[in-house]
């Protein structure tokens, strides 16, 4: 008789969790998992999918603006946010059939509940005991809203895939990924947009350049109040009233607080077992993404170290190895390509210049501000900037950042170049592909400066 009913028993069915269920399951190990809300996570259905549709409905509207220098006309023109909801949702929900059906082909134990940890190796799911050697906890995060007088007005990254209609006119608190893509999607879809705040410059952690140019660029089609805190929020008729702290208002139909997600890990039961939480909630573990009790394992936004998708599923698959097979291969958290899906789109990888000083390199800066060729004729005023941060004495790009249409597409591939250590003379002697953004990073031989 097996001394437990399960190896595995994962708390979560999103990105990380899924992942370790199906790489568990295909070595052999009993897998069951528990998901309470819905499978395919944050990602799937109030993240980075959705939101991606949204941004792809917002840039319909430069590319029909666009379009009249190269010669297209036509009248009538409208926005249906109905009709984008309703095809979002169906697309969504082919994806968590997907996501159940890798389950259920895996042969892993599916539990549509909540479940809680009540000892090192046990939960407590639909009522009763279950237990498994291994507890793997993938619940990732949840939107977080400071909390002032009318917060409770306010609404999440989440109810905005959920809402009926769209506002006339939105603020948006934050500065960071989710904040500036909504503002950049919201303005483009008719909303008179407002985007709220604290700092100087937008996406704080990103290279400062960037920052700057990002920043410049979404004031074009954003109302900006930068350097500026809520004081309260008042409902006025229909109408929402910001106050500021510096004594303007700003009046509006809806607030959108995208201003960060917290683990969510309360109720977990994990003040039953010796797991150690961070002062945000965030479960701590080791290198193994072991916690301190050793039978309990954690991956994913809920340990909060780099919350995106992808890495998600490389800590779920690392575990899952490391549990039931001989691989203990480590997570590299080096050269993580990411984008903002703002307008235009930012693509990165590898260091910024701040944190490659930091690190104590010696750098060379190489960078271009430049108009797209597209817009010679389209008219619009945008411009891309490219940046490379090259260690001196090595030759190799340890920074990479693009802002332009597409970014996210070009960088993924250049991080590959990245990861293998390419340097600068590999990028010199790369023919470029005529006429393209992206020959841009392969052209550029003047020296910024020296740092």
């Amino acid at each position: 008789m097996e001394p437990f009913d399960y190896d595995l028993f994962v708390i979560g069915a999103g990105s990380g969790g899924v992942r370790a269920c199906r790489i568990a399951a295909s070595l052999g190990a009993r897998v069951a998992v528990a998901e309470e809300r819905y499978f395919g996570g944050t990602c799937v259905n109030v993240g980075c999918v959705p939101k991606k549709l949204f941004s792809y409905a917002a840039h319909y509207f430069d590319d029909f603006e666009d379009s009249k220098g190269f010669g297209w006309s036509f009248d009538n023109l409208r926005f249906d946010w109905s009709v984008l909801k309703a095809n979002k949702d169906i697309e969504i929900n082919r994806l968590n059939g997907i996501y159940k059906s890798l389950l259920d082909s895996n042969k892993v134990a599916i539990f549509e509940a909540r479940a809680r940890i009540s000892g090192p190796n046990e939960v407590q799911v639909e009522g009763k005991k279950v237990t498994a050697k291994h507890i793997l906890v993938a619940v990732g995060g949840w939107p977080w809203t400071p909390e002032f007088p009318g917060s409770e007005l306010t609404v999440s990254s989440n109810d905005v895939f959920a809402m009926d209609q769209l506002p006339a006119e939105i603020a948006v608190m934050g500065g960071g990924y989710i904040a500036v893509e909504f503002a950049s999607i919201f303005s483009r879809l008719g909303c008179k947009t407002s985007l709220i705040y604290r700092g100087d410059q937008l996406l704080r952690g990103f290279d400062e350049d960037i920052r700057k140019f990002i920043t410049t660029e979404i004031g074009t089609h954003v109302d900006l109040y930068l350097e500026s805190d809520i004081s309260e929020i008042q409902r006025k008729n229909n109408k929402l009233d910001v106050l500021f702290k510096l004594g303007s208002t700003l009046s509006c139909d809806m607030v959108l607080a995208a201003t960060g997600r917290l683990p969510l890990t309360d109720d977990l039961g994990l003040e039953t077992v010796g797991v150690e939480l961070a002062k945000n909630g965030a479960i701590k573990v080791n290198e193994h993404f072991q916690t301190a009790e050793p039978s309990i394992y954690a991956v994913g936004d809920v340990i909060d170290r780099v919350a995106l998708t992808p890495v998600a599923l490389a800590e779920g698959q690392i575990v899952a190895r490391a549990l039931f097979s001989d691989d203990e291969k480590p997570m590299d958290y080096r050269n993580i390509a990411t984008a903002v899906f703002c307008h235009p789109n930012i693509g990165t990888v590898g260091l910024s210049e701040q944190a490659a000083v930091e690190a104590g390199f010696e750098i060379d800066v190489y960078e271009s501000v430049f108009r797209p060729l597209k817009h010679t004729l389209s008219g619009r005023d945008e411009k891309s900037m490219i940046k490379l941060i090259v260690d001196r004495e090595s030759d190799r790009v340890i920074g990479l950042h693009l802002v332009a249409a597409d970014a996210g597409e070009i960088v993924q591939g250049l991080s590959v170049a990245i990861n293998c250590g390419a340097t600068k003379a590999d990028f010199d002697r790369t023919i470029g592909i005529h006429p393209t953004l992206a020959e841009e990073f392969v052209t550029m031989r003047t020296k910024r400066g020296i740092s």
